[in-house]
């Protein structure tokens, strides 16, 4: 029952917010405007099947061109963190050669 309740109290409150952003006369305006493009588009591709679903079928190439891309950034960023991962004890090894190399080389001097 508190479940309906929820649902309820939400979509009032969700209702309530948009009527009070509408007191506002630029959102009115805005919110008309969109509702007229909106229905405007939906005439046109509902009469131009076609061309919706040649646009859709650009949209689908586009995102899934986009996760591509995505997924390969993603491995590169796993890799290099694989290498930043070993990185520390290559710095520390490198220090310890050197500070081998300088001792080495204080105790042919002395």
């Amino acid at each position: 029952m508190s479940e309906s309740k929820l649902l309820k109290s939400v979509i009032i409150g969700a209702l309530t917010g948009a009527a009070l952003s509408m007191l506002d006369r630029k959102t009115r305006e805005h919110t008309i405007e969109s509702a007229k493009k909106m229905k405007d588009s939906i005439i046109y591709y509902s009469q131009n099947y076609d061309e919706l679903r040649e646009v859709l079928s650009e949209k689908l190439e586009e995102a899934q061109e986009l996760y591509e891309k995505t997924s390969e950034n993603v491995s590169l960023i796993a890799s290099g963190l694989e290498e930043l991962k070993d990185m520390p004890s290559t710095v520390q090894s490198l220090v310890e050669d050197t500070r081998n190399a300088f001792s080495q080389k204080e105790d042919i001097i002395h």
